[in-house]
């Protein structure tokens, strides 16, 4: 389904926390190596019969070759590099402290809201959007809308990579029916402790980082830049391709609640094949019911998980290769930011547009889902 233009709304701010720490490709490899080194000494045994598989070794350079990326910025490296523990170490928090996940959220939204030049009075709906919430509730965003001393209503929404889409998309709606003035849209994607880094072909996948935005009527928008919304488009696809199937029932199974199944694993392949030709042709035909053709669209801020896979995207979609400008990369040095990585790529990519030009901002991911938004500078 496509919203029209009626009435006019914008982007108005726009904002990302990134960690201050971060780990190369190099530096998780060495960990990696170490630990399945480690693992083929201590089941020698059982790996000679056929019993268990033996681990393989990585490198740096099939890391970026097979992704396109380099590094990325994590919550805490304190745990992760460990070929004892292969995980990261939170610090437990009591319930009267602020938790970690809404703690990067109220970062990414001040610098939003300054962007946007709003105050909490200005706000009146927080949406919190992201791949894992750290709990069930209370909602994060409720937690974040206490912090920043917003009223109004807050909520959180599940959407795995597609997540900051369909969260703008829930923005929209609120915005185009009335039942919001201001919408702070955030995704804090704490994702690092969802990873198997003991699983060659997954373990560099992910990084950590929190992005927002700000979602108004055009009336209202007082920032020097603003992005007119010319339409949402969302879409989904039942796959089992990409799965992470830790939640409540984990308790009740009598499963190993932290087996790898319960983490992040996908068939990658099978999604790069499938995948990218969906959103493909999930972005033509949006631009298309706006009477837009692709090649009109000045910038394409795509979902940030593998370079090929936005190769292969845009080849389909243009029939040429991905211009570096055009479509803006960040995935070498934030990785697969789960639902961030369109929302990084905007923010820091979309100054230099010229009044009237088009963008796309379009994430794909599990379910499999693909959502979109199309824009216009102001």
């Amino acid at each position: 389904m496509t919203n029209t233009r009626s009435p006019r709304i914008v982007i108005s701010g726009s904002g990302v926390w990134t960690p201050p720490e971060s780990i190369t490709n190099e530096e998780l490899v060495e960990s990696y190596n170490a630990y399945a080194a480690k693992f083929n000494v201590e089941h020698a045994q059982v790996i000679a019969s056929g019993e268990v598989e033996q681990m393989p070794m990585s490198s740096a350079r099939f890391i970026e070759k097979a992704s396109g990326i380099k590094s990325r910025y994590v919550y805490t490296r304190n745990g992760i590099l460990d070929i004892n523990r292969m995980r990261p170490k939170f610090a437990e928090r009591s319930e009267n402290e602020i938790s970690h996940q809404a703690e990067i959220a109220v970062h990414a939204a001040r610098l939003a809201m300054a962007a946007a030049g709003k105050t909490a009075a200005d706000i009146d709906a927080v949406i919190v959007s992201c791949a894992y919430t750290q709990r069930s509730y209370p909602a994060i965003a409720i937690e974040v809308q206490n912090v920043l001393g917003i009223n109004g209503f807050g909520f959180d929404m599940l959407m795995a990579c597609s997540a900051a889409t369909f969260g703008l998309h829930r923005a929209y709606d609120s915005l185009a029916s009335g039942s919001a003035a201001c919408v702070l849209a955030i995704n804090p994607e704490l994702v690092t402790p969802q990873v198997n880094y003991c699983d060659r072909d997954s373990h560099f996948i992910f990084g950590d980082v929190s992005a927002a935005i700000i979602m108004e009527r055009i009336e209202t928008a007082a920032a020097e830049n603003t992005f007119e919304i010319l339409g949402t488009k969302a879409q989904t696809q039942f796959s089992s391709n990409i799965r992470s199937n830790f939640g409540h029932l984990s308790r009740a199974t009598d499963e190993d609640p932290y087996g790898w199944d319960k983490l992040f694993h996908q068939a990658g392949r099978k999604v790069f094949e499938e995948v990218s030709p969906i959103a493909a042709d999930h972005i033509r035909d949006h631009l298309a019911s706006l009477g837009i053709r692709p090649e009109e669209v000045k910038r394409f801020w795509l979902h940030q998980a593998n370079l090929n896979m936005n190769k292969m995207v845009i080849k389909h979609l243009l029939g040429e290769e991905l211009d570096a400008e055009r479509i803006p990369t960040v995935l070498d040095t934030y990785a697969n930011t789960a639902s961030a990585g369109s929302v990084i790529a905007f923010h820091l990519c979309s100054d230099n547009l010229k009044r009237g030009d088009i963008g796309v901002i379009c994430s794909f991911g599990a379910g499999y889902s693909v959502g979109s938004l199309v824009v216009r500078k102001g």
